[in-house]
């Protein structure tokens, strides 16, 4: 099985800075595309910014892009998400994702949700104005 386990959410005024931590686990070999996913109540999830680990490339949502980074630390097992110059808007519960298949996943749909297979339990972070 694949175990993530996000940490470093929190609460943080509008235009701060937090950085989100996934440490992941896997039983079943390696996990090809991972990514951020938030969630704010009555909707779905909204995916936030990619990673694939066989060939080093990032894909974020319009919102967030070139604000937030994410990164992967192979020897670690360690998926980041640094988040710049916040925004109320950028207030939910923040979720880490795995996919296992190494089928190729057009950039297209990096971010759609139901492409993952593997989630944690979410870390809230909340943007005050």
């Amino acid at each position: 099985q694949v175990q993530l386990a996000e940490s470093g959410g929190g609460s943080v005024q509008a235009g701060g800075s937090m950085k989100l931590s996934c440490a992941y686990t896997s039983a079943v070999g390696k996990i090809w595309y991972m990514a951020w996913f938030r969630q704010v109540p009555g909707k779905g999830r909204e995916g936030v910014a990619s990673y694939s680990t066989a060939i080093d490339t990032t894909t974020y949502a319009d919102s967030v892009r070139d604000r937030f980074t994410i990164s992967h630390d192979k020897d670690k097992k360690v998926l980041a998400l640094q988040m710049e110059n916040l925004k109320p808007d950028d207030t939910g519960v923040y979720f880490c994702a795995g996919r296992q298949s190494a089928m190729y996943l057009p950039e297209t749909q990096r971010l759609t949700e139901n492409e993952y297979n593997y989630w944690g339990q979410g870390t809230q972070v909340t943007v005050s104005s």
